[in-house]
């Protein structure tokens, strides 16, 4: 009735089998993954580096220096971040061709850092902005490559252009630069946010596809049975009654081959929402296979498990499938209470199963309780 590995105590301890390497980080999945993290580093940069250029500005208007640095910083800041954005996602490893770009931004923000004199607020906040970018992406490794080409940049920098340095800050520059300093690392915090909510709902998907059966909605075999293992050892340390049902849709094989597999989906999903509608909220259902099921019943007795299970049987002989209407489902029904005598879950499973072989070989349609 049951595979042996589904109930092997291996099969649950054991690590996971891992794919070959080629399979799990396929080109596909390298080059979708890169995608994504071209997406996150673009409006961090769109945002920074345009905010900046007014602290930026707010210096060189007191400086006398050619109009060529004025073209470049309108570039650096309106034009190099969709440049950026172009150029890594279009080429052939994005994720590579970004961690470049924000290498490169490390090296332009200590050049700007040089070209205003070490002001101390404008450069503050390029620190600050590169500072969480390269953090966000490539935590305490790329944040401290990125921060010593920044400094290396605005040494050399500072040696070539003879500028002075000025660290004092006058106040239109503090004022152009403390807008910054407080909004860009919310704007940056509500983008890490956003980010940990999307996972937290990936994760919860991944839970239910990890525990859940995709077309009844009902626990899969592996998860159930974990639980049938909690609820065992639950039981008899504290001396609990528990009863195990194994279900069997009489005769699927000859609905799926006479109606069209359709049909048998639609059988597999009406039964599944009889046994709901008919057991307790309590009562946890998992599906063992094609057309079978099983019920853990706590604190029940086989008597009431066998109850339970003739309204389903009372419930299936009036209802007819919307597609097939002249097909009439029956069920088997194994039920085993959990005895003093079971000394591992597998034994109580067991006993279950072959109350169900006893139900199969009576007639099928009926409920058979475990000696």
């Amino acid at each position: 009735m049951f595979p042996k590995i589904m109930n092997d105590n291996n099969f649950y301890t054991s690590a996971p089998s891992r794919p070959d390497g080629d399979s799990l980080h396929s080109q596909d999945e390298l080059y979708r993954a890169g995608q994504q993290f071209v997406r996150r580093a673009r409006m961090p940069r769109v945002a920074g580096v345009g905010g900046l250029y007014f602290p930026l500005a707010g210096v060189m208007v007191t400086q006398s220096l050619p109009g060529g640095w004025w073209m470049a910083l309108l570039c650096w800041a309106f034009i190099w971040p969709h440049f950026a954005w172009q150029r890594a996602v279009r080429a052939s490893e994005p994720k590579r061709a970004e961690l470049a770009n924000l290498k490169t931004d490390a090296i332009l923000a200590g050049m700007w850092i040089a070209i205003i004199g070490v002001n101390v607020m404008p450069t503050a906040a390029l620190v600050m902005m590169i500072g969480v970018n390269l953090m966000g992406a490539g935590g305490p490794k790329l944040c401290g490559m990125g921060l010593v080409l920044l400094l290396v940049t605005c040494l050399v920098t500072l040696q070539i252009t003879g500028i002075a340095v000025v660290l004092t800050s006058t106040p239109l520059e503090g004022w152009l630069s403390i807008p910054f300093l407080v909004i860009y690392p919310m704007l940056f915090a509500w983008g890490s946010y956003k980010t940990a909510n999307r996972l937290a709902a990936q994760k919860r998907r991944l839970k239910v596809m990890s525990t859940r059966d995709g077309m009844t909605g009902v626990y899969n075999r592996r998860y159930w049975e974990i639980l049938l293992r909690n609820e065992y050892d639950n039981c008899r340390r504290h001396q609990l009654a528990s009863t195990v049902l194994l279900i069997d849709l009489d005769h699927f094989k000859i609905i799926n081959d006479t109606c069209g597999h359709d049909i048998g989906d639609e059988a597999i999903i009406a039964l599944t929402h009889h046994l709901q509608m008919s057991l307790r909220g309590g009562d946890v259902i998992g599906r063992f296979g094609g057309d079978e099921f099983a019920v853990i019943m706590n604190g029940t007795s086989p008597e009431s498990a066998a109850a339970a299970m003739s309204r389903v049987h009372a419930r299936l002989a009036t209802f007819r499938l919307t597609s097939a209407p002249h097909v009439t489902l029956h069920i088997s029904v194994g039920v085993a209470p959990l005895t003093a005598d079971m000394l591992h879950y597998r034994e109580w499973l067991k006993a279950a199963d072959m109350a169900l072989y006893k139900a199969k070989n009576a007639g099928r349609n009926r409920t058979e309780i475990a000696a």
